[in-house]
C-alpha cells in the first residue's frame, strides 16, 4: 500500500477529483493549505502592497493498493498539470498497515469492499 499526497492549485481541484473518480479511486481526503514556494511577488490593491509569497493550495491525500499507484499518480498529473510554475508536487510514501475500524480487517482489504471485486 502507498500513501499519495498531492499539493495542487486550488483552481485544478475539481479536475483532479473527476480524474480520480474516473480512475476508480473513490476515497480520498483534501485540505486547503498554505505554503511558500519559489514564486515571489507583491500585489498592489488600492495603493497597498501585499506579500503574496504565501501560496494557497489544496492537499489531496489518498491511500491506495500497490496496483493502483501509477493510475492514481497519472490521473493527478493529467488533471493538475498546466505547464506553469506552481503546478505542485506529488509525494508517494509506503504504508505499513491499514485497519478498517468497523470490521477489524487489516491490510489492503481494508481499503476496498471485497464484495465489489467479485
Amino acid at each position: 500500500m502507498k500513501k499519495i499526497e498531492a499539493i495542487i492549485r486550488k483552481s485544478r481541484f475539481e479536475e483532479v477529483k473527476k480524474a480520480l473518480l474516473e480512475a476508480d479511486i473513490e476515497w480520498f481526503s483534501y485540505y486547503d493549505v498554505r505554503g511558500n514556494g519559489k514564486a515571489r511577488q507583491g500585489r498592489i490593491y488600492r495603493g497597498i502592497v501585499y506579500d503574496t509569497s504565501s501560496i494557497e493550495r489544496t492537499l489531496v491525500s489518498l491511500v491506495v493498493r500497490d496496483k493502483n499507484v501509477e493510475k492514481s499518480v497519472q490521473a493527478i498529473l493529467d488533471a493538475a498539470q498546466t505547464g506553469e510554475i506552481g503546478d505542485g508536487r506529488i509525494f508517494i510514501m509506503p504504508v505499513d498497515d491499514a485497519v478498517r475500524i468497523r470490521t477489524g480487517e487489516r491490510g489492503d482489504i481494508a481499503l476496498y469492499n471485497a464484495e465489489q471485486e467479485k
